[in-house]
């Protein structure tokens, strides 16, 4: 069973636990209530082990979180619509039972389209509108000063904002307010697509996970050894090491001989372990005094998982140093996996002009697909081919001659030239189309 954490304001929590309850049974839903917005970040920190996803009661919370929480994969928010604007001052307007002609209002420009529908009908509907944009870390005394003094200036007769504290404030200090609050129907559409979220990554979770190592060279390691005791104490410390992984992973291990090894395990065991596969990996590669090359495999079934592993592991041999690459059900390739220069792309598409070009071109899928990822990570306008072939590995004239390649086939061009005021030749700037 799925644990949920409930993050908002009593109100707002209550209103969602109603519903999440009544829609889904087979998960536990936690609430975690707070008076200000402040206290989110304490809250994920503390309680972040304890639950395996978070639902947010709006946009400002969720900013918290995501500043605390190193990754917001498992983080949703309920989405406020513009229609939530209008209503708020539809509400507003039956409580005091006139209707408003000069009102106030703070929004998250994020968080609703500032010149969206529900804004414009309130501008076309009211004489005169003050709005206030803010981003979440504002102090929401800033926002309470906003209303009391468009309000003590006569400026207003009433006020809608995002903080149910400063509403609060308002109501106390006499002024009309109304607090703008996702509606049941946003709420019920949000938790729908949450839990289809939780469904598919528990299924995605318990996907079949294989890893395959392999020492490079491992004949060469032998060779040095003075004799078999020597190598069979080497195998030893070697399975030792791996077997303390294989507890991590809650996986089994089987020895396939001459430095070459292959665990199974389910996906979501090896993600979550990832930085203690790459430790565990390292350790190995100092114990023999040579780079191991790792690949991963995951599919819905064991000889699926095994080839993408297969295809993994190959890649990983073909890399100078010592990385972890990942082949995905999913046609997703992911190199360096847990480090700081990781870098995800697909080798597949269905664009059949796209292909055409390829072909024409000679470049495979999986290589345009790697420059554009990298190009996208290191947010290039441009580039260069020793660019590419420092970050990807491969020789400068290969670099050139692929990006010739491409260049001909129309699917990038060469921007300008570079120089550096030195003997030879300027060097060619490019950028995909």
């Amino acid at each position: 069973m799925y644990r949920i954490g409930v993050v908002g304001p009593s109100l707002s929590v209550n209103r969602i636990l109603k519903l999440a309850n009544e829609m889904e049974q087979e998960m536990k839903f936690i609430p975690y209530v707070y008076k200000e917005a402040k206290e989110v970040a304490g809250i994920v920190a503390e309680h972040n082990h304890q639950v395996d996803f978070w639902l947010f009661s709006g946009y400002i919370p969720y900013r918290m979180a995501t500043k605390t929480l190193p990754s917001d994969d498992k983080l949703v928010y309920i989405f406020s619509t513009e229609s939530t604007i209008y209503k708020g001052f539809m509400d507003l307007v039956y409580a005091q039972g006139k209707l408003l002609n000069r009102v106030s209002i703070d929004m998250i420009p994020t968080a609703y389209e500032v010149e969206g529908e529900g804004l414009q009908q309130l501008k076309n509907t009211v004489a005169e509108l003050y709005v206030k944009t803010f981003d979440v870390d504002i102090d929401p005394e800033d926002l309470l000063q906003f209303h009391l003094e468009l309000w003590q200036q006569n400026k207003t007769e009433g006020a809608l904002t995002c903080y149910p504290t400063v509403h609060e404030a308002l109501k106390e200090a006499g002024i009309p307010s109304y607090w703008m609050s996702p509606t049941r129907v946003e709420i019920f559409q949000t938790i729908r697509i949450f839990l289809e979220k939780v469904k598919t990554s528990y299924y995605k979770d318990t996907q079949i996970g294989v890893v395959m190592m392999e020492v490079k060279e491992f004949d060469s390691v032998k060779e040095k050894l003075k004799n078999t005791y020597q190598i069979q104490y080497l195998e030893l410390r070697m399975k030792e090491t791996l077997i303390q992984l294989c507890e991590k992973l809650d996986g089994s291990l089987i020895e396939q001989g001459n430095g070459r090894y292959t665990i199974f395990s389910s996906r979501g065991a090896i993600e979550r372990e990832i930085h203690a596969l790459q430790e565990k990996v390292q350790q190995l590669s100092l114990e023999v005094d040579m780079p191991t090359a790792v690949g991963i495999g995951f599919e819905q079934t064991v000889f699926s998982a095994e080839m993408n592993a297969q295809r993994a592991l190959r890649q990983s041999k073909e890399k100078a140093e010592q990385a972890i690459v990942i082949f995905q059900d999913d046609g997703t390739i992911v190199e360096s996996a847990g480090q700081e220069e990781e870098l995800t792309y697909s080798y597949r598409t269905d664009d059949k002009d796209f292909l055409e070009k390829l072909k024409r071109g000679n470049i495979s899928v999986k290589t345009f697909k790697k420059i554009d990822a990298l190009i996208q990570k290191m947010s290039w306008s441009h580039f260069t081919t020793k660019d590419l072939a420092v970050n990807l590995q491969m020789s400068e004239r290969n670099a050139q001659r692929i990006m010739a390649d491409l260049c001909d086939v129309d699917l990038a061009e060469c921007i300008g030239e570079e120089s550096h005021h030195t003997r030879g030749r300027p060097i060619k700037m490019y950028r995909l189309k």
